[in-house]
């Protein structure tokens, strides 16, 4: 008998369709111009046949990135992006039925996971000023809660957590036995991190992805960090040689070259100041403490400007209906000095 699962027939899912180029890409929170071209030819001096034609072996690599972040590989599990290790949690630690705890705006597919796998998503909202009040969190949680997913930074709202609200949701979360996932995709971007919750303690994850900072989005490579046990958990989900040669070998070669990674900050924080800047100059509200990505309320009709942005500047960026107090908005993701440059002259002009 045929079948299909009519949760998947429901899922409503939004593809991709554009063609992106010959556009400078602010849509994605992309790093716009990537990897230094020197660079990436020296890492493609070490690719002959065999490196191709052999499956990718992952132990050198988790090994290695185990030495960059302090810890061992028992604590580590490499994903083909962040979003495969957070489709594995959802699936191996909560229930048909399930309760997740989630605020919203974020990173859509955590709540697609929870349709395509039947789990009860609950949103916790942000203030109408865009804040996020972490007891508004704590007060879902409930003892039926199985997942408390946070993000920081949140994207697309570029909030974060101190230590003081982080603690207090933790505790919270011991209370009523609530696994806890920290989506870190935007680490670097805002150097605060939890993960040493992952790595010391139980029931925390973090997720973390090498497609932002670390500019290699088209070679798919994340992983999940956590304590042993649970780790093992996700590690059973995995297909076998779910990541590639390439996004290793590239992984490794960022990691033993920090000058990479000093000069991939440098450049985005001078691009990120100068859009401030010039956003401020020209009195338009924004919102994005953190992140690669910022809200810009614009003072004519967003879907006009991401209309005109393509068809007339060769620039893609994303509106966002009703966020808050800014209303109808644009996101912007931010790149080096050049590209936002590019970007405020095309809205200075279409947005009057």
């Amino acid at each position: 008998m045929y079948y299909l699962d009519p949760k998947i027939e429901k899922l409503y899912r939004i593809f991709d369709q554009n063609e992106r180029k010959d556009y400078l890409r602010l849509d994605l929170n992309e790093n716009p111009g990537g990897l230094p071209e020197d660079f990436i030819k020296k890492a493609l001096d070490k690719v002959n046949p065999q490196f191709v034609a052999q499956y990718p072996e992952t132990l050198h690599f988790t090994q290695v990135l185990a030495h960059f972040l302090g810890t061992d590989i028992s604590h580590l599990c490499l994903v083909n992006g962040s979003a495969e290790g957070i489709r594995y949690i959802i699936q191996a630690f909560t229930a048909p039925g399930g309760r997740i705890v989630g605020v919203v705006p974020s990173y859509f597919m955590f709540q697609v996971y929870s349709e395509m796998y039947g789990r009860n998503f609950v949103q916790v909202p942000y203030n109408e000023d865009l804040s996020m009040d972490v007891n508004n969190i704590i007060s879902a949680l409930t003892e039926e809660t199985q997942l408390l997913i946070l993000l920081n930074p949140n994207n697309p709202m570029g909030n974060v957590y101190t230590d003081e609200e982080f603690e207090k949701i933790l505790n919270a979360a011991k209370e009523k036995q609530v696994n806890i996932l920290i989506d870190e995709a935007y680490h670097y971007f805002y150097p605060k991190t939890f993960i040493k919750y992952a790595l010391e303690g139980e029931h925390v994850f973090v997720t973390r992805t090498f497609s932002k900072l670390f500019s290699m989005a088209g070679c798919r490579l994340g992983y999940v960090a956590g304590w042993p046990e649970g780790v093992k958990m996700v590690q059973k989900l995995c297909t076998p040689h779910n990541t590639n040669a390439f996004a290793l070998h590239f992984a490794e070669a960022i990691i033993e070259t920090p000058e990479i990674l000093n000069t991939l900050i440098s450049n985005f924080q001078e691009g990120r100041q100068y859009l401030i800047d010039e956003l401020d100059k020209n009195q338009y509200a924004h919102k994005g403490e953190a992140g690669n990505f910022i809200f810009i309320k614009p003072k004519t009709d967003a879907q006009y400007i991401v209309d005109k942005m393509k068809s007339e500047k060769k620039i893609l960026i994303k509106a966002y209906p009703n966020v808050g107090q800014f209303g109808n908005c644009l996101r912007v993701s931010i790149g080096e000095r050049k590209y936002m440059e590019q970007f405020v002259e095309a809205l200075l002009e279409l947005d009057r």
